[in-house]
């Protein structure tokens, strides 16, 4: 039996038409590129200026006072002592080992994608909801984001947009926007029929069920969707280093490429404990939330 591969067998003439096609998609798209690049990142000026103007905040007040607000955000979300102490004492040790500002940049991003991510997300999983046609072409896209290797939104993105925050931005809320779009479809579809039966006959129109009933009980879901959209845009932040976003990211890529090892090691261990506080910040709120539900409805 031939060990020549399937591949190899495959005539030349028909080789050529693939590497002909391809160069024809890749120039078409570089000539697109060149001709509404431009454009199209003047219409991401304003959500550039929004992402510098925050940055810059937190870099330029003074530590004690970003520490006290997020201590305070903390503690308003979880009503818990215990955590808002962790959250100080965790970024204390931040700005003692000089990892501060990288912080604040992370933060920075992170913040603005998950806040993108949650307004462009929920809605599209409302309307899978709400429709199985709809579901059933959001799906597949939702498939192909969350199977696609990471390093692949950079290509286009950078062709497009070239290195800098926003392409950095768009390439992590493609990649951490699934899971709030999934969890926000999947919440609503399990809300009980029958409270839904209940609503309707007290006269409920379709937009009083949806933001009085199924998002209110479809919210834990939700919440565990946007908990994982935050998690998968703090992995993100290493990869997004590569095309100019400034942050943890960069000091980890360069301890890669230079074997720095400590150097590594704790800018990744900052990145880790922004992601236990975000988990348990958004944890604590939804069991608050849920809390504060069973409560009026028993009430």
């Amino acid at each position: 039996m031939s060990e020549k591969s399937w591949f190899t067998e495959f005539p030349a003439m028909e080789r050529a038409d693939l590497v002909s096609i391809r160069k024809t998609m890749d120039g078409a798209y570089r000539e697109f590129s060149r001709e509404y690049g431009d454009i199209i990142e003047s219409l991401f000026d304003p959500l550039l200026s929004f992402l510098i103007w925050f940055e810059q905040l937190l870099l330029q007040s003074p530590w004690l006072l970003v520490l006290g607000c997020l201590t305070g955000l903390v503690y308003l979300a979880s009503r818990s002592w215990k955590l808002s102490l962790s959250v100080v004492v965790a970024m204390s040790l931040i700005g003692y080992f000089g990892m501060w500002d990288n912080t604040m940049r992370t933060l920075s991003m992170i913040t603005v994608c998950t806040m993108l991510a949650i307004v462009l997300g929920i809605p599209i999983g409302i309307a899978m909801a709400r429709s199985d046609r709809v579901q059933k072409v959001v799906t597949p896209m939702l498939d192909i984001m969350q199977t696609m290797p990471a390093f692949v939104y950079l290509i286009p993105v950078v062709m497009l947009l070239g290195i800098g925050k926003i392409p950095g931005l768009i390439a992590v809320i493609i990649y951490a926007i699934p899971p709030v779009i999934r969890l926000t479809n999947l919440g609503i579809r399990l809300v009980d029929k029958e409270v839904l039966e209940a609503a309707t006959a007290y006269g409920a129109t379709s937009t009083q069920r949806l933001l009085g009933v199924q998002l209110p009980l479809a919210m834990p879901t939700i919440m565990a969707g946007i908990n994982q959209t935050i998690m998968m845009a703090l992995a993100m932040v290493v990869i997004a280093s590569m095309i100019g976003v400034k942050g943890l990211g960069q000091p980890v890529l360069k301890s890669i490429t230079n074997q720095y090892f400590t150097l590594g090691l704790l800018n990744g261990l900052a990145i880790v404990v922004l992601a236990i506080i975000f988990d348990r910040v958004s944890q604590a709120w939804a069991n608050r939330t849920q809390k504060h539900l069973g409560e009026t409805a028993h009430g």
